[in-house]
């Protein structure tokens, strides 16, 4: 639907052009006044929908809307009425005070002869229409067996009790009308069943970050909040929506993580910019890791920048690291040539001239490099500053996702190589000389 993909301004001009009669039901409709995340439903054929929003990202606001639209086949969805739904959240107390009661919930989103009549001693909605639904509870999985229904809303799925039992019991009861759906809003949190409903084929996945509300929130609240926990694994899981993976085996863990996070290091001795080079520039060669890597006047070692790229040619990936290292005044540029040999620092040369280069050769697998490297920061003695050269985030995604058989993905944890060679550089191997203390 054309209506879905359009801006703000685009969809107000459209509404301007109605014929004044016209304007008030137009304007009053959430597919002109939602954000293009929360009306994508009206987009693609899905029997459910899992919208992941971090916090105050407007998921209330979009599960109140579509059950509202949902009841009243709201015409921009090619929705026909629908005459029973079950709302079901994590507890009853949550399911009437956000979904029901709150302030972006059904009722707060209705009015006129659209509002419904909320019975709580029932927990039931009626509408005018005849259409009703029902209030469950993941704490009482059992109350689902028995209704049926045409349509759900599943709010905080990743927060439920006895989350498999509910969610299994519901899949028995939508069974009536052409096509039964169900739409789920939560921020994500690594749990089987919502990962298992997110790689199912012919769902729906939306993602909406706490940023794309600003309007709605609090002046200052997103100022004070990312500043907090921006990069940080809970501000991924509850600003942007993302599910955090953790493998039980990986050599990093998050918790270790978080713990060696901090601000801006006051006096650096030594900078090295790490590269771990792709073979080819293709689409579907390898990145190129590049991540600036820092030695404190403390002994500690410092994560500057992760600056890797992905599908570039030799000129670009060596422009940018060389760029790279003149920003931070660096001493060093370190290089594994396994794969292009003295051709990898001949193209840094090229690029500039001037640049100190040391090639670096792997002699044992990626694991038995990066053990020590890790044991580093078990020793809390590396410290992570993203503050400085922006997100770390993907950078500590394949380090807690690199185990003895490599990432899970398969694929080649270039980040991580550059990150291996610039500590072992830093911290792991011996050199003379007396450093020079500098501040970024």
């Amino acid at each position: 639907m054309w209506l879905a993909r359009s801006t703000p301004m685009r969809r107000q001009l459209y509404s301007e052009k109605l014929p004044e009669a016209l304007r008030p039901f137009w304007e009053h409709r959430f597919a002109v006044r939602g954000r293009a995340s929360q009306i994508e439903g009206a987009l693609a054929d899905w029997t459910t929908w899992i919208v992941m929003g971090g916090r105050g990202s407007g998921k209330t606001r979009l599960g109140a809307e579509w059950v509202r639209s949902m009841v009243y086949g709201d015409p921009f969805y090619g929705l026909a009425p629908t005459g029973r739904l079950a709302l079901v959240g994590e507890t009853y107390g949550d399911a009437r005070e956000v979904m029901v009661e709150g302030e972006s919930g059904i009722l707060a989103v209705s009015d006129g002869a659209e509002r419904p009549v909320w019975t709580p001693s029932r927990r039931r909605l009626e509408w005018s229409n005849g259409a009703v639904a029902h209030v469950f509870s993941s704490e009482d999985p059992d109350a689902l067996r028995g209704p049926q229904f045409s349509a759900a809303w599943c709010d905080e799925l990743a927060k439920w009790s006895h989350m498999r039992e509910t969610w299994d019991m519901l899949q028995f009861g939508l069974r009536l009308g052409e096509h039964p759906c169900q739409l789920v809003t939560t921020t994500p949190r690594p749990v089987p069943l919502l990962k298992e409903l997110v790689a199912a084929e012919g769902n729906l996945v939306t993602h909406m970050r706490t940023a794309e509300n600003k309007a709605n929130l609090a002046g200052g609240f997103l100022d004070r909040v990312v500043k907090a926990y921006r990069g940080t694994r809970l501000g991924r899981q509850e600003l942007d929506g993302e599910i955090i993976e953790e493998r039980t085996d990986a050599l990093w863990t998050r918790a270790l993580l978080e713990k060696a996070r901090c601000k801006a290091p006051q006096d650096l001795v030594r900078i090295v910019i790490a590269v771990d080079p792709p073979v080819t520039g293709k689409a579907s060669s390898d990145a190129c890791g590049i991540i600036a890597v820092g030695q404190g006047a403390d002994g500690r070692a410092y994560v500057l920048e992760d600056a890797t790229l992905s599908a570039v040619s030799p000129e670009r990936w060596s422009a940018a690291v060389v760029a790279l290292y003149h920003s931070y005044r660096a001493d060093r540029i370190v290089v594994e040539t396994n794969q292009g040999g003295d051709m990898v620092e001949s193209v840094l040369r090229t690029a500039d001239p001037s640049c100190a280069v040391r090639q670096v050769k792997a002699t044992r697998g990626k694991y038995l490099r990066a053990e020590p490297v890790a044991h580093l920061y078990e020793r809390g003695l590396v410290s992570h500053c993203p503050s400085l050269g922006g997100d770390l985030a993907l950078l500590e995604d394949e380090m807690c996702d690199f185990a003895l058989d490599g990432l899970s993905t398969s694929r080649s944890p270039d980040r991580l190589d550059a990150l291996v060679w610039g500590l072992t550089d830093l911290m792991l191997t011996r050199r003379g000389g007396a450093p020079r203390a500098r501040s970024l």
